[in-house]
């Protein structure tokens, strides 16, 4: 690495640690300032922070390396996590979730199930998801930051001792970035993360913008045409995906033929039910719904939720699209001479082209853009699950008349505890992708249908709420440990047999168990207090099932208006779903050249973005805060 780029870096990490650091005196003054910065924040602000939270390294680096294999198809890979959680949330969700006036996603449930002990159990229960699911995106980010780091920087940071090794050189690397970021983060909060977030996105724009002019400018139409077919562009498809690689590239169609999709209309059917059901549940109770809670009014979520999306796609893209470019040209003969068609190789494309293939100069701003999205990402759950620990477990059940600096101590002992174990666990696993697959499939699977639920069915109580989320989690719990060790079964054996199922067809199975606890835990038990409903059901307005408490409060107040807008937020959805599509394959189009796809998805943006100001920007201006 050339002496520019490494200052470049080193530029980058002292300012993002000043700014944290300079800022950090606001979040003394309490629990609200330190996780929802007193709700003082500009939304707009918290939009680039959510943005920038979104774009992190470990995603980029798995992005860049399905983009590579399947082509433009592989935006459809996205529909796992699922990406259009982000569409429902600014169509009605975030006007739902802003209107509790509180501060975490669990103690938001307390509004919905009253303060009993069936409410406390749901509570308890999203407390413990919002810390496991926190724990394990650390996790994820440990295994991302520490390859992408290892394959860029050029010094071994290895630790010896006695002839066996303690940390590889990538384990210590991402300790090392996991450090600095902790320590901004835990000094600051809210208003730390905020302030270096919007920093950081103004960094990784800046990377994707000078990597996609690199790519088009030095590699020319025949180059990337040479290498992919007119297949690889297609976005039709059939029961089987049929890989789109030819001649001397065929050994890359195997990998597609090993990795679990090839029943890809089964799996597009799969992506799209869980798409519904986990984007109609919510967001899960992390650094999306904290930022949703930071706003200061009802229609100021819905900006930031609109915003969000607009400055996340075309960006991230514009430099994926610009490294898989490179990557086809330089990196997809030397891996096909070398052997190194490997799931392996694809989670490390992105670092080899950036270390081979990219200028003095705009390597180190790339590095530092990369770097900035781990910490960006790394940073927001970091901030986001001791707010859990703290509010809704230390404080609600242990000590709850301390002073506003004890809390904010326990929180920084809470964080650390948090970053431990994440780290610990990041230790025992074996790829990005196995940590990714757990997470979109199997942990949220045991998200969704409870909270599913707890909008649009008036008789779904606590208790309900509480299994319905424990039996999603033991059997989430029970599919990584089956993952993890699917090596040490025997063959022809049924754990090896139910080892070997790809996460995300697993998620029906942890979806109809946590829907079978969720049935039984309500049908079993007493319906939720009704004052406690009526004062949900006023208050957010969702709609769905509420009959019995629609006409409860209707008998005190004939004025009452129910929501009677579920078909124009559903069409609003699918029409979002459609923009945000139009964001991830325009740049991607653009990059390849192929400019008669660019132009449709360009004109389907124009058409969506037009749609979506009459029917739901202009909704949003009329929201009473």
């Amino acid at each position: 690495m050339d002496i520019v780029d490494v200052i470049i870096i080193a530029l980058y990490i002292l300012l993002t640690l000043g700014v944290g650091i300079w800022v950090s005196k606001k979040a003394s003054q309490g629990l609200d300032h330190y996780f929802l910065g007193g709700k003082s924040i500009k939304w707009y602000y918290l939009g680039l922070s959510n943005g920038s939270g979104m774009f992190d390294v470990s995603g980029t680096a798995w992005m860049v390396g399905i983009l590579f294999l399947y082509g433009a198809k592989s935006f459809m890979f996205m529909w796992m996590w699922p990406i259009w959680n982000q569409i429902f949330v600014m169509i009605f969700l975030a006007a739902w979730i802003r209107r509790s006036n509180i501060m975490t996603g669990s103690e938001w449930i307390l509004t919905r199930f009253g303060d009993d002990k069936a409410g406390r159990a749901s509570h308890l229960i999203v407390a413990v998801f919002a810390v496991v699911a926190s724990i394990g995106f650390i996790a994820y980010f440990f295994e991302g930051v520490g390859k992408f780091m290892t394959v860029i920087l050029p010094w071994d940071v290895s630790l010896v001792l006695n002839e066996s090794i303690l940390l590889t050189s990538d384990q210590s690397y991402a300790l090392i970035i996991i450090l600095l970021t902790t320590i901004y983060t835990i000094k600051g909060g809210m208003f730390s993360v905020v302030a270096t977030e919007v920093l950081q996105y103004g960094i990784m724009v800046l990377a994707g913008i000078l990597i996609a002019i690199y790519a088009f400018v030095t590699v020319t139409d025949v180059q990337i045409y040479n290498v992919i077919s007119p297949e690889w562009s297609n976005l039709m498809f059939g029961t089987e995906l049929e890989g789109s690689w030819s001649g001397k590239y065929e050994a890359f169609n195997t990998l597609v033929d090993t990795q679990g999709y090839k029943m890809f209309g089964a799996f597009i059917g799969m992506a799209l039910f869980k798409g519904f059901f986990a984007s109609i549940a919510g967001p899960t109770p992390g650094y999306d719904m904290q930022r949703i809670l930071s706003t200061r009014t009802v229609k100021e979520a819905a900006y930031m939720s609109g915003f969000t999306n607009i400055i996340l796609f075309i960006p991230r893209y514009l430099l994926i699209g610009g490294v898989v470019v490179l990557a086809l040209v330089y990196c997809a003969p030397d891996m096909i001479n070398n052997g190194g068609v490997n799931l392996g190789e694809l989670e490390v494309i992105l670092p080899k082209v950036i270390n081979n293939h990219i200028p003095v100069g705009i390597k180190g701003l790339l590095l530092a853009g990369l770097l900035a999205a781990f910490m960006s990402t790394f940073s927001a759950f970091v901030n986001s699950s001791p707010a859990y620990i703290v509010n809704d477990i230390y404080k609600k059940y242990y000590n709850s008349n301390a002073s506003s600096k004890h809390y904010v101590k326990a929180s920084h002992i809470a964080s650390f505890a948090v970053v431990t174990l994440g780290v610990i666990m990041g230790f025992f696993a074996d790829s990005i992708n196995s940590i990714t697959l757990w997470i979109t499939s199997a942990l949220y699977g045991g998200y969704v249908a409870a909270n599913f639920l707890k909008w649009i069915w008036w008789r779904f109580n606590g208790w309900g709420y509480f299994w319905g989320m424990t039996s999603g989690l033991i059997i989430a719990t029970l599919q990584f440990l089956l993952d993890q060790n699917k090596a040490n079964f025997t063959e022809g054996t049924w754990l090896f047999e139910l080892a070997q199922i790809p996460a995300i067809y697993m998620f029906p199975i942890i979806f109809v168990v946590s829907l079978l606890g969720s049935f039984l835990g309500t049908l079993l038990t007493p319906a939720t207090n009704m004052e406690t409903l009526k004062s949900f059901y006023k208050n957010v307005k969702p709609w769905g099932f509420w009959e019995p408490v629609n006409k409860a409060i209707l008998s005190e107040d004939q004025s009452f208006i129910k929501n009677t807008g579920f078909l124009s937020d559903m069409l609003n959805c699918i029409i979002g779903i459609v923009w945000q599509s139009s964001m991830i394959l325009l740049p991607i189009y653009f990059m390849i050249r192929d400019y008669p796809k660019m132009w449709m998805a360009f004109i389907i943006f124009i058409i969506t973005a037009v749609i979506l100001k009459f029917t739901w920007l202009d909704k949003v201006k009329q929201y009473k805060d």
